[in-house]
């Protein structure tokens, strides 16, 4: 049975690309922005954006809300993002299970939260804050990690259902970044995957990463690997049907490699769920 959220197969939507989305000859069912790149009146991005938003689903994926801060949460930032939400009136919205910013530095990275009781009702709060203030249900992404906490108390997929439970939101299902943090502090990754609360995943994310051999780095500027599509195979053969993209956010190929990229989690999906022939994107209904 496919759920009325599946929305087929997207991927980013990246400057580079604007011209082929909109005139292109191509097949992709829906596309993500990355909010924060198009919170501005006007400008070149904007233009675009809302030329693609007239022709296909899009989704917001933020970076910047550190829903995981101790610091309150920022309302210009939440304002900014409610008014783009009204102008592009996305599918759904995302962002990710960490922090960014500490003592009013801003890392401009996605730092990883211990997993701790404490730590559970701090960010389960806070998402149930900005869910009320946007007045909807958000995405979560699981992040890579590469260091742990001594203070956690538990592994990260029980920490992320549970936050999820607590504050009623959906996932954001990153299967790259499990394999990475898999590798990193030398777990399971199939344990994460069999772990998650199936009811709440709306989205899967794919991508590639750098290998270093001891350590593996997040970067999106490579092919998603084998290993990676086998642990999106598993989740497909878990979950079923789940809107499913690929990021890439440097060393960006040609639009058609990416387009061909994305045809390998289609064959995927269609070898492991039968009844995904029948989707039609023109008659579902989100």
């Amino acid at each position: 049975m496919i759920n009325n959220h599946f929305l087929g197969f997207g991927l980013g939507l990246r400057i580079p690309h604007f011209e082929d989305v909109l005139n292109g000859n191509h097949n992709i069912d829906w596309f993500e922005i990355l909010s924060e790149n198009y919170m501005v009146d006007g400008g070149k991005p904007r233009y675009y954006l809302e030329q693609v938003a007239e022709r296909y689903p899009v989704v917001m994926h933020g970076v910047s809300m550190s829903i995981g801060s101790t610091t309150p949460l920022d309302t210009t930032y939440l304002k900014q993002l409610k008014q783009l939400m009204n102008d592009v009136k996305p599918r759904w919205i995302s962002d990710h299970l960490c922090f960014t910013q500490a003592n009013g530095v801003n890392s401009h990275d996605l730092l990883p939260l211990p997993y701790t009781e404490e730590a559970i009702n701090h960010v389960a709060n806070r998402i149930m804050q900005a869910q009320d203030y946007i007045g909807e249900q958000m995405l979560i992404e699981n992040v890579s990690s590469y260091l742990t906490y001594k203070e956690s108390g538990m592994t990260e997929w029980e920490f992320y259902n549970e936050v999820c439970q607590r504050a009623d939101c959906l996932m954001l299902l990153d299967i790259n970044n499990i394999y990475v943090s898999a590798r990193n502090h030398q777990f399971d990754a199939m344990d994460y995957v069999n772990a998650i609360d199936g009811k709440r995943v709306r989205q899967i994310h794919l991508a590639g990463h750098t290998d270093y051999g001891d350590y593996v780095i997040d970067t999106h500027d490579h092919d998603v690997c084998d290993p990676v599509w086998d642990l999106y195979r598993a989740a497909v053969k878990k979950f079923g049907a789940v809107s499913t993209m690929i990021e890439r956010d440097d060393n960006i190929p040609p639009f058609a490699d990416l387009v061909a990229e994305l045809d390998i989690a289609k064959k995927i999906a269609h070898q492991e769920l039968p009844d995904l022939s029948s989707w039609n994107k023109e008659t579902a209904n989100v």
